[in-house]
């Protein structure tokens, strides 16, 4: 047995590469636990490290076989989505480095059925408590740890093998279980907007507390994530967001009432789930996105500014104190984000992506956003300036509104108009506090389902 005596603290990823320096490549080493803030400095020599004992502040070596400490354990909430199948395609371009140790899902019990025959989790998550004894039939003699509801996607993205948590599920409910990740020191790559847009202030205190990363998957965030690398926050000036503009940005708004969900989910340039496909056809999607910038970056809502990029070739820009500008280009292709924040601080091989030609792109364009015929955009502005529970509000109801018009109970221009008058009724309450977010998200959408007449 040797001892690794700790020094100087570092980030757990720092700890897999200061081990691997120390190791013979082609033997295995346990998995460690609890080591989040230590580093190792070489006192010996020895292939395999077992344990980390807090007490005394040291690393015990023994000769035990286990799994590849360099492979990243990831749980995905919301691996049968867009987002989740994706994350799990960039997985199985490096089977050697990530092991997937969770997965949660909704009703699509058959897709996560073949996942986990394929992935193999520990613990997982389905939406109801009647999926679980359809999921065990299908996964015959696999045996792992199944739960359901809220709870179960909470236990899933605070599992103690978990080391990063990739947040796709859709809405306010990745709030909760964004909370628990935090506060079991996960990283998170988050792909889930509702979770900073309803409870940033909530979330942006508790990060404060914790030595955890939030690493953004949506396109622009990633941009502007990858464009400040190496620069201060407080050097950034402005935040030029870009948005495709949507199927309907040269439509007459008096021809907004005639839009099928059939014609909102075609989107020109990106494929998506179903209801972040409507929110960019309302611009409530870079809403959003706006109130997630505010709070990812730190950056003042009126120095981050929405352009119309019909291309969606530049992901987003940063102009800097010095006026210098940066820009991050790549063709429309979620994987390129995800992977990223699945290897950061690494960039990892991508010759399976398209590379790109900026001769083939042609033009680029660039417009202002009309908040007139889309006042979503405005909605959003308008609640993260008001702040406290407001933008809880805001997206509580946008929820309820795009699920009524994808089931064709409310008209494409009625979306806003809903949202607008909810608002309007909202008696505002300070959005540090969970109980003020749930309170009020609640009310909301019962308040929308009273005016739409829905049970």
């Amino acid at each position: 047995m040797c001892l690794y005596k700790v020094s100087a603290p570092v980030t757990r990823y720092a700890l897999r590469v200061t081990i691997y320096k120390i190791l013979v490549t082609n033997l295995s080493v346990t998995v460690l636990r609890n080591c989040k803030k230590i580093t190792l400095a070489n006192y010996g020599y020895c292939p395999r490290v077992t344990r980390y004992d807090c007490k005394y502040e040291k690393v015990i070596l023994t000769p035990e076989k286990g799994l590849n400490i360099l492979m990243k354990t990831i749980s995905i909430l919301g691996s049968t989505g867009s987002i989740g199948r994706q994350t799990l395609e960039v997985i199985s371009a490096f089977p050697e480095k990530f092991r997937v140790t969770g997965l949660a899902a909704g009703n699509n019990i058959e897709l996560l059925a073949e996942q986990i025959k394929k992935f193999r989790p520990e613990i997982v998550s389905v939406g109801e408590e009647k999926s679980v004894k359809k999921l065990k039939a299908l996964l015959g003699d696999y045996r792992a740890e199944i739960y359901f509801g809220t709870d179960g996607l909470i236990k899933v993205a605070s599992y103690n093998e978990t080391e990063l948590v990739v947040l796709s599920v859709v809405g306010h409910i990745g709030l909760l279980p964004a909370i628990k990740a935090i506060e079991a020191g996960k990283d998170i790559a988050l792909a889930n907007k509702e979770t900073l847009v309803t409870g940033g202030e909530l979330i942006d205190d508790l990060l404060k507390k914790r030595n955890v990363n939030i690493l953004p998957v949506d396109s622009e965030h990633s941009a502007i994530f990858q464009c400040i690398a190496g620069n201060s926050k407080s050097n950034i000036s402005r935040i030029l967001l870009t948005a495709s503009g949507g199927p309907f940005r040269y439509m007459a708004p008096e021809d907004f009432r005639f839009i099928t969900p059939e014609d909102a989910l075609a989107h020109p340039t990106w494929n998506m789930g179903k209801k972040v496909t409507v929110d960019s056809a309302t611009l409530m999607n870079k809403g959003f996105e706006v109130i997630e910038a505010r709070w990812l970056f730190n950056v003042p809502v009126d120095n981050i500014h929405v352009l119309i990029h019909p291309q969606s070739i530049v992901h987003s820009l940063v102009e800097f104190k010095d006026k210098s500008v940066m820009a991050q280009l790549s063709p429309p292709d979620m994987r390129l984000p995800i992977q990223y924040a699945l290897t950061y601080p690494e960039r990892w091989d991508g010759a399976r992506f398209k590379s790109l030609d900026l001769l083939e792109a042609g033009r680029l364009e660039f417009y202002p956003p009309d908040t007139d015929k889309f006042p979503c955009l405005s909605l959003a502005y308008k609640s993260i300036k008001e702040g406290g529970t407001r933008p809880a509000v805001l997206n509580a109801v946008n929820e309820v509104a795009v699920s009524a018009f994808l089931e064709k109970k409310l008209l494409f221009n009625e979306i806003p108009v809903l949202i607008s008058q909810v608002l309007k009724e909202h008696k505002n309450q300070d959005g540090k506090f969970i109980e003020h977010i749930l309170q009020d998200s609640e009310w909301a959408m019962k308040r929308a389902k009273e005016i739409l007449k829905i049970v």
